[in-house]
C-alpha cells in the first residue's frame, strides 16, 4: 500500500495511527499462523472447526432449498439418464471421501509429490468426521464445490468439461482438497482481519475530507486485495490441485486426466481470462504444466496401489 506524500502530510499524526494499525495487524497475522497442509505453508485460521462446519451446513441447506437438485426429493421427474448421472457422481464422491479418510489415517503424506513424510495439520484428521453429502444441481453454471463438513454440490453445467468419470474425479478431488485444507476458514479469517484494519483506519480519518478518505481507504483496499487476498486464493487453488491428485490416485482414478481437464478448462468463457495477478485462480496452462511435472510420480503411485494403467 502506498499513500501519496501530499495525503500523508494532510494526515498529520493520524498517519502514524494508521501505520500502528497496519503493524499491529501484521503482528496478529504472523502470531496466529499455524503450519498447514501439503506445502507446510503457514495458515492463519482464527475460527473454530465447529463454527466453520456449521457455516458450511447452513450454506448447503440454503442451496438445496433454492436450487434444483437433480433427482432430489422435490424433483417432479427423474429420468433414467439423470438417475445414472447422479449415481455416478455420488459414487465418485464416496470413493474420494474414503480415499481422504484413509489418507489422513496415514498422516496425509503427499506421495504424488514423492514425499512419504506425514503432514497432518494441527487440527488432525477431518474426513472421518465430515458428514459427507453429494448432490447434483441442475444448472448450466460450470461449477462444483465442497463446503466445510463435506457438503458437495456438483453442477451439471461442468459435466461437459469433465468429459468422463476420471474428469469428474479430478474436479471432485480438487474441491474436497479445499475442505480438507480448511481454505474456507482461512479466507474468512483473512477477510475479518482486513475488515478490522479498514474500520480502525476509517475511525482515524473519519473527520477528513471525503475525497481524501476515499483515496486512503481505496489504497488500503487495493493493497489487501492484490497483496494478500488474491495471492492466497491462487495458493489455495494450487494446493487443492495437488491434494485432489493424491486423492484421485488413491481412489484408483486415472491421474492422466488432470492436465487434460485443465486444457478443457482453458476454453471456458471463450478462452478469455484476466492476467493471473488479477485472478483468484492460477493460469490454467500453468496448472497443466504443474500436473505434467508430477505425473510420472502420480502414475507410479496409482500403479503401485491399483495396477497398470490402460494404454491411451
Amino acid at each position: 500500500m502506498r499513500i501519496p506524500r501530499h495525503v500523508r502530510g494532510g494526515l498529520g499524526g493520524r498517519f502514524m495511527i494508521i501505520v500502528v494499525v497496519i503493524v499491529g495487524l501484521a503482528a496478529y497475522w504472523f502470531s496466529n499462523q499455524k503450519e498447514g497442509l501439503v506445502t507446510g505453508r503457514k495458515q492463519m485460521i482464527t475460527i473454530g472447526l465447529e463454527e466453520e462446519v456449521q457455516m458450511g451446513f447452513q450454506a448447503y441447506s440454503e442451496l438445496l432449498q433454492t436450487e434444483p437438485v437433480l433427482c432430489g426429493r422435490g424433483a417432479n421427474t427423474c429420468s433414467v439418464e439423470d438417475g445414472e448421472t447422479v449415481r455416478a457422481i455420488q459414487e465418485v464422491g464416496r470413493r474420494i471421501a474414503q480415499a481422504a479418510i484413509d489418507w489422513e489415517a496415514e498422516g496425509a503424506p503427499m506421495t504424488v509429490l514423492g514425499e512419504e513424510t506425514a503432514r497432518l495439520p494441527p487440527w488432525g484428521s477431518l474426513a472421518d468426521k465430515f458428514d459427507w453429502s453429494f448432490n447434483v444441481i441442475q444448472s448450466d453454471t460450470p461449477n462444483a464445490f465442497c463446503l466445510p463438513g463435506g457438503y458437495v454440490a456438483f453442477y451439471t453445467g461442468i459435466l461437459p468439461t469433465a468429459a468422463n468419470i476420471d474428469g469428474v474425479a479430478v474436479i471432485m478431488g480438487h474441491e474436497v482438497g479445499h475442505a480438507l485444507a480448511r481454505h474456507g476458514a482461512e479466507r474468512v479469517s483473512q477477510q475479518k482481519l482486513m475488515q478490522i484494519g479498514q474500520m480502525a483506519a476509517g475511525a482515524a480519518i473519519g473527520d477528513m475530507p471525503v475525497a481524501q478518505q476515499r483515496m486512503i481507504m481505496g489504497a488500503m483496499g487495493a493493497g489487501a486485495q492484490f497483496g494478500v487476498l488474491l495471492p492466497f486464493s491462487r495458493a489455495h487453488e494450487s494446493e487443492a490441485d495437488m491434494i485432489g491428485l493424491e486423492l484421485l490416485v488413491r481412489a484408483c482414478y486415472d491421474p492422466r486426466e488432470a492436465p487434460l481437464l485443465w486444457g478443457r478448462m482453458v476454453e471456458l468463457g471463450g478462452g478469455e481470462r484476466p492476467p493471473e495477478i488479477l485472478s483468484t485462480h492460477p493460469d490454467p496452462e500453468a496448472r497443466m504444466t504443474r500436473f505434467e511435472e508430477v505425473m510420472p510420480q502420480a502414475i507410479a503411485v496409482y500403479e503401485r496401489r491399483c495396477g497398470p494403467l490402460p494404454a491411451r
